[in-house]
């Protein structure tokens, strides 16, 4: 990565709200709500976020880790089977909740984080430290590595925007933005997270977040 963590701003906070559910993990924003899937309840909750209510909630397949939106839909990874953990890709419609014959295993049974970029998903595997891109049948088509673990992805524009966990030693959590498809497909850092940013969504103007340690859910612009 280019840019070293001594020279980076920290990211600048615009809204906080209170999540609506204890250990907010996946996230994902539609345009106008917000949707927040918790690692404690097993449970995805459509949000308001101006006012911070709840519109929808329904029970999940498994934990929830990553989300995103996929036209009028969602699509979550989810971790099954309790301690198996065993990773799947579901299909959500908001209205009437996750499509049970839609469940797509992860490649190598590992996967955290998901974005959509108009075309095709992209998925994240923290410990391999790599992005893969899926084909509609849900077959890897490229793999990019990143170097650092990830802690949440969206897509914005032509390229993704990534939390990173260096370790506490290294500088704690940066957020990175990637362009995958470039020649030189290197992340570099973008801006200093002051707490563990888990899962990424972007609703056409700026970032949202979990702070999952404060079960709060942050929207943040980065440094100019």
């Amino acid at each position: 990565m280019t840019t070293t963590p001594s020279e980076l701003s920290a990211l600048e906070e615009t809204v906080r709200i209170p999540s609506p559910t204890p250990a907010p993990q996946s996230l994902a924003h539609d345009g106008n709500h917000l949707w927040v899937g918790s690692w404690e309840t097993q449970r995805v909750y459509g949000l308001s976020p101006s006012q911070a209510r709840v519109i929808e909630e329904t029970t999940a397949p498994g934990r929830p880790v990553g989300a995103t939106v996929v036209g009028d839909e969602l699509r979550f990874v989810c971790s099954e089977n309790g301690d198996a953990d065993e990773r799947f890709i579901r299909r959500f419609v908001p209205g009437h909740g996750f499509k049970s014959r839609d469940a797509v295993a992860c490649p190598d049974d590992t996967g955290s984080f998901l974005a959509y970029d108009g075309e095709h998903l992209w998925l994240s595997q923290r410990y391999n430290k790599r992005v893969l891109e899926l084909d509609p049948q849900h077959r890897v088509i490229r793999a990019v590595d990143v170097g650092e673990e990830i802690l949440g992805m969206t897509w914005s524009g032509s390229g993704l925007y990534l939390s990173t966990w260096l370790g506490k030693e290294r500088g704690g959590c940066r957020i990175a933005y990637l362009e995958p498809r470039s020649e030189t497909s290197a992340p570099r850092f973008v801006a200093q997270a002051p707490f563990v940013a888990v899962s990424l969504a972007w609703d056409g103007d700026r970032l949202w977040t979990n702070d999952f340690k404060q079960n709060q859910i942050v929207a943040f612009q980065l440094p100019a």
